[in-house]
């Protein structure tokens, strides 16, 4: 008897699981379907009231429409956009690089020395990423401003370096605290030097989490609003700042159609970090 009510209650709560995983998934992906869906929707006023599909909306992103309606026009220009997009990917390409190989570093010195400081240092590093993010916008901005430095992209690639770095420090030593660390002393008993091994050693066991941790930067500087918005100079409006201006304005059919796009390179990143990873642990 009891056996047949323990089977029954692991039954029971195998479904309860199922479906608390199906609502979850439903709650997080609804929104990015609906963004979808509405972005192929004919109607240049109201998103919500459907009427008809039109890829117009991905043609005036590139400049390509020209069976829109004065009403409908909402982008001010393809130029802007553009200039966006390309400030968006020189801060991410720039954030990225700088931050991995900062974070990098930063977990091995922590995995590989001790010093009296080190709780104390690891703290500060995890301090960015608890820090709320108009805090730290903030805080930039008024440093920026004090020492004189004039906002633009170096201030916004300065201000996303700052927490970025922490994310590739935790997703490196996490891979650094499952490797085995009698291969460094294998190579060191063969006669390598500490470069040596590490370029031809630790590096190549790690790569799955730097190129993991720069992919993660990367999606991050792509995405970053708040902070940004506060470091941002007059000629340096990066991607979600350019939304953001258009958002008050209403939400328009263009906005969907950038969403979607955006949502569609998300995910092209995210097979690539998951492709890299696959065949590094082959």
């Amino acid at each position: 008897m009891l056996e047949r009510l323990t089977y029954r209650l692991t039954r029971l709560s195998g479904k309860v699981l199922m479906l608390y995983g199906i609502l979850f998934f439903c709650f997080i992906y609804a929104p990015m379907l609906i963004i979808l869906v509405y972005s192929f929707n004919a109607n240049p006023i109201n998103m919500m009231a459907w009427d008809g599909f039109t890829f117009d909306w991905y043609r005036s992103i590139f400049g390509l429409s020209n069976k829109l309606t004065e009403q409908a026009l909402y982008i001010e220009s393809t130029e802007q956009l553009t200039n966006a997009v390309m400030n968006s990917l020189i801060v991410a390409f720039t954030t990225t690089a700088i931050s991995t190989v900062i974070g990098t570093m930063t977990a091995l010195a922590l995995a590989r020395y001790r010093f009296k400081v080190k709780a104390f240092y690891r703290m500060l590093v995890f301090m960015p990423m608890i820090i709320p993010d108009i805090v730290l916008g903030l805080a930039l901005l008024i440093y920026f401003v004090t020492i004189g430095v004039k906002l633009g992209l170096t201030t916004i690639i300065i201000g996303h370096c700052t927490f970025l770095a922490s994310y590739v420090f935790i997703v490196v030593s996490a891979r650094l605290a499952g490797m085995d660390q009698t291969y460094e002393e294998a190579s060191a008993d063969l006669g390598a030097n500490s470069w040596v091994t590490f370029r031809r050693v630790t590096l190549p066991l790690i790569m799955p989490g730097v190129i993991g941790g720069a992919l993660l930067a990367f999606i991050i500087s792509m995405d970053d609003l708040v902070i940004t918005y506060f470091i941002a100079g007059v000629d340096s409006t990066t991607l979600p700042v350019f939304i953001y201006g258009m958002l008050r304005r209403g939400v328009k059919p263009e906005i969907n159609a950038i969403a979607t796009l955006m949502i569609l390179f998300s995910l092209i990143v995210a097979s690539a970090g998951l492709y890299f990873r696959s065949r590094s642990t082959r």
